[in-house]
């Protein structure tokens, strides 16, 4: 068994990591929010990079779940996973780590190659509680994580400018845009994240500490990962592996007898 399975079967297999009720799931959060640990990222010593992705059928019947890691110094896939189920927990802004992450530790569980970086499309530190699925995923496998969501669940920020790299700070607060974070942040405002433009004239990322990184190290991961695309590669090869599957599991389940 791999180093990644042994770590993924110890979490599953503790029942008292899955609350199945929602005040339950919120308390654990907080709990567990005080374990993260942010440490420095040298995205120059990061040789594999495990993107994570979920995909639902359209009736909310089916998920699959996908791990897809890459060789950072060449952008090739070097090994990849994916696993299929049922939701197991209800669709609640702020508790997805609790629906997503079991799916997720299935596929890590099954990849031959242990990752040096995790990186969910999702969020870590940029979340109510401070504990978004990046966190709890670092938190449970102890393990660099960090997250790079497409759109905001939490925080202000200004837009940042055109040009690739450039960037604002996200501040804790209601989700909006404002006119300054950088403003904000300077004034002591809790800076919870980073708006990162990864191509120039198009939409931002939002990347967020998750576990064992920092801020500086996991911006500037997400934009070496982000050579053609907005997307960073990783995340975008599991959101393709993961549709795929569980569109393939949906069309075997409709024509079997």
């Amino acid at each position: 068994m791999s180093e990644i399975a042994e770590r993924v079967r110890r979490v599953l297999d503790d029942p008292g990591l899955w609350p199945r009720e929602p005040k339950e799931a919120t308390a654990l959060q907080r709990e567990m929010a005080g374990r993260v640990r942010e440490e420095p990222l040298d995205a120059d010593a990061v040789r594999y990079v495990a993107g994570l992705d979920v995909s639902y059928a359209r009736d909310d019947s089916a998920l699959s779940a996908a791990a897809v890691v890459l060789d950072v110094r060449t952008m090739e896939v070097v090994d990849s996973a994916v696993f299929s189920a049922e939701p197991s927990f209800p669709y609640i802004s702020g508790l997805f780590a609790f629906r997503e992450s079991p799916p997720v530790l299935e596929a890590l569980g099954r990849l031959s190659v242990t990752p040096d970086v995790y990186l969910c499309d999702g969020f870590g530190l940029a979340h109510p509680r401070r504990f978004g699925v990046a966190c709890h995923l670092g938190v449970l496998l102890d393990a660099p994580v960090m997250g790079s969501a497409k759109s905001v669940l939490y925080g202000k920020h200004s837009e940042p400018g055109d040009a690739r790299g450039s960037w604002t700070p996200m501040v804790a607060g209601r989700s909006e845009v404002v006119a300054d974070s950088a403003a904000l942040a300077a004034e002591g405002a809790e800076v919870i994240g980073r708006v990162l433009r990864t191509r120039a004239g198009v939409k931002p990322v939002y990347v967020s500490v998750g576990h064992r990184v920092d801020l500086e190290g996991a911006a500037d991961l997400v934009l070496r990962l982000s050579p053609r695309y907005r997307v960073p590669e990783p995340v975008r090869h599991a959101d393709r592996l993961c549709g795929e599957h569980r569109k393939a599991v949906l069309a075997a389940r409709d024509d079997a007898p």
